[in-house]
């Protein structure tokens, strides 16, 4: 199934929805129309049946060169403060969006990624990058700090004194740096990005989704707890996950103690099979 909404396309194969940016004449440079395109198709996928994990990807050379600086900044700015808040919840609020969504997200990250592009980056659980792919902080560049959450994400992603370099000199990286640095989780040849997304998805469609949300959620809110905060949010937030799928649990330690057919670190239980 394949669909396109203006500035941005989609299809979903065998329970892995490929989301593109869909500018490749811009860099899949982000616009308020492909902002608004973007929260369209989240809700169309975030409930969905048919998907398990959602890769973000873009089309052509680029994966995003961040925000249009003739769309998103000049034209909004024309329309005064009313136009600039608009814009900016339109951006922020679907990269919110992806950082909490229902499902596991990746960015698989095939070229240009700058500015306003680290804030999809981060929202996405995992990504992966090809080495000629290019990752920079290029608002220094032109004259403003990097906004749009960029800042945050570089210190949230990168040591300090990466951080501080890669902000203030506006050089860009390629995508094996990009992975030494932790901007990403690993890069590889171009030729090879696809099979390995492809690959992290299928061992995450294995998962519990239950499991999954409830995980994927805790790495985000336990980084900026206390020890004791965050224990007792991890135990409230286990037994909220109970009340969703206390069968899947149980069958998952069956499997484990009872008929011993699966190893917890080695892989994950049968979670299509129910209880006897």
């Amino acid at each position: 199934m394949a669909n396109d909404i203006e500035t941005v396309a989609y299809d979903v194969v065998d329970r892995i929805a490929w989301v593109r940016f869909n500018r490749p004449d811009k860099r899949n440079a982000m616009s308020p129309t492909l902002n608004r395109a973007m929260m369209e198709v989240l809700d169309e996928l975030e409930f969905r049946d048919d998907v398990g994990v959602l890769v973000l990807t873009g089309e052509g050379a680029a994966w995003t060169a961040g925000m249009d600086l003739k769309e998103y900044f000049r034209e909004t700015e024309a329309e005064g403060l009313k136009g600039v808040r608009k814009s900016q919840r339109e951006s922020y609020g679907w990269w919110r969006r992806l950082r909490w969504y229902q499902k596991p997200t990746i960015a698989m990250v095939n070229g240009w990624c700058f500015g306003g592009g680290y804030g999809p980056l981060f929202a996405c659980d995992l990504a992966f990058a090809a080495d000629e792919a290019k990752f920079g902080l290029s608002e220094i560049n032109w004259g403003i700090l990097p906004g749009g959450g960029a800042t945050k994400v570089a210190v949230e992603l990168l040591p300090f004194r990466k951080a501080m370099y890669h902000a203030l000199l506006g050089e860009p990286i390629d995508g094996k740096t990009a992975a030494e640095w932790g901007l990403v989780n690993e890069s590889l040849p171009l030729a090879g990005l696809k099979n390995r997304v492809i690959e992290v998805a299928r061992v995450l469609l294995e998962k519990n989704s239950v499991a999954l949300k409830a995980t994927k959620d805790a790495v985000r809110r336990v980084g900026i707890m206390a020890y004791d905060e965050a224990e007792d949010y991890l135990v409230r937030a286990q037994e909220a996950a109970n009340s969703f799928d206390n069968d899947g649990r149980k069958e998952g330690i069956r499997q484990f103690i009872d008929e011993k057919s699966y190893r917890p670190g080695l892989g994950a239980y049968d979670k299509d099979r129910q209880i006897r």
